[in-house]
């Protein structure tokens, strides 16, 4: 059809834009259109009957109208309102298109909207009165003949309906699960690149401090030399490692939803000494009081872990040199409270984007707690948080 003549026919005869593309049929869809092939040869055969006593040209017509109906069955998919109006109007007279009809109204019914199903519908209500009036059933005469024509019309329609509604009650399940998935692995990300955030960020800060001595200081004795070498050389080392465990998660295609991606150790209360000593080492000036029980949570205990080693590294950024003080205390029914205060130096060399802070500000409310940063009048930087600890 050209297409500068589309508009002067009925959109609803002509369906959707994409109605007469062909579609590729899965086993399915060839197994259900063969079953309702059979289904429609059937009601035609059913109405062999209601023939008897007619003319001979009549009873002609109406087998050649019946073979011809049940061929395009096979066009129900494609042209399924046009399908069902030019069945509906040849049922108002003809019996054997009657089976044909149904199975159109009934594809209508799943497949399009209730704005046009409804006139469908409709159509299918008004040619049931010639119908009626012309060839009632010879038992049941007119009036149970309409009656009995509305009645299955109303109940194919329903059934249509509730398929239609199944159908896309599945596919919005499917739609939110999908949705659901894709913000699940976003916030794994998210977490993966906090993190990494806070595991780099102390690795690499140690590791420029150990480098800045050896500049500063390029006649130490060898000792020292070789050890702060032999920590740059571990720093690299397990910054590495953490860099390609993550990247290695990343990568993981998680196609699977029961698939349950092992993870290294993480930190918790326990691994705050060692913490405050490999700082030590690195030569800061590092007092950590830790009161609190070890019987705090994984969470509880990694969120604490990383919100102490962010604190480090800030001072080590901002502060070198000058001594820093930690503090953890809090039990349970009370909250973990963590503040780490230093003195505000000359920053380092090494480059901040003040992303470190926003991200423990996130981890914090995040594990139901908040995190709060000032400077004080004497010229320290105090970082302060609070997590819940749950009894």
């Amino acid at each position: 059809m050209n297409v500068e003549y589309r508009w002067l026919l009925p959109s609803v005869l002509l369906g959707d834009p994409d109605e007469g593309r062909p579609a590729r049929r899965s086993t399915r869809d060839w197994i259900v259109d063969i079953l309702i092939f059979l289904l429609t040869c059937g009601l035609v055969w059913l109405t062999l009957p209601d023939l008897e006593g007619e003319g001979r040209a009549l009873r002609m017509t109406e087998q050649v109208l019946g073979g011809l109906s049940c061929a395009a069955v096979w066009l129900r998919r494609r042209w399924p309102v046009t399908l069902s109006l030019v069945a509906t109007v040849f049922s108002s007279y003809f019996v054997m298109v009657g089976g044909v009809a149904v199975v159109a109204l009934f594809t209508v019914a799943v497949h399009r909207p209730f704005k046009i199903s409804g006139l469908v519908l409709a159509a299918n209500l008004v040619t049931l009165a010639p119908l009626a009036l012309w060839r009632p059933d010879k038992v049941l005469g007119p009036l149970w003949t309409a009656v009995f024509g509305t009645v299955l019309a109303l109940a194919v329609f329903g059934w249509g309906i509730v398929v239609r509604s199944r159908r896309q009650l599945v596919h919005t399940l499917r739609a939110q699960a999908q949705v659901a998935g894709q913000e699940a692995r976003r916030l794994e990300r998210e977490r993966i690149a906090r993190e990494m955030h806070d595991v780099l960020a102390h690795r690499i800060s140690i590791l420029s401090l150990h480098a800045g001595a050896l500049e500063f200081r390029p006649d130490a004795p060898p000792e020292q030399v070789a050890r702060a070498a032999g920590a740059i050389r571990d720093s690299a080392h397990q910054a590495l490692q953490d860099l390609r465990e993550v990247i290695g998660v990343l990568r993981q295609p998680g196609d699977d939803p029961d698939e349950i991606v092992p993870e290294r150790p993480q930190p918790t209360l326990a691994d705050l000494d060692e913490l405050a000593d490999e700082s030590r080492r690195a030569g800061m000036d590092v007092t950590l009081t830790v009161e609190a029980g070890q019987a705090a949570s994984a969470s509880l205990g990694r969120n604490a872990y990383r919100i102490v080693q962010e604190a480090l590294t800030n001072a080590r950024k901002h502060a070198p040199g000058a001594p820093v003080r930690l503090s953890v205390k809090g039990g349970q029914g009370e909250g973990l409270t963590i503040e780490a205060r230093n003195k505000i130096g000359w920053p380092s060399s090494i480059p901040g984007a003040g992303s470190g802070l926003i991200g423990l500000t996130e981890r914090a409310e995040l594990a139901g707690g908040r995190l709060e940063h000032w400077r004080t009048p004497e010229g320290d930087f105090v970082l302060k948080a609070w997590l819940p600890w749950p009894t």
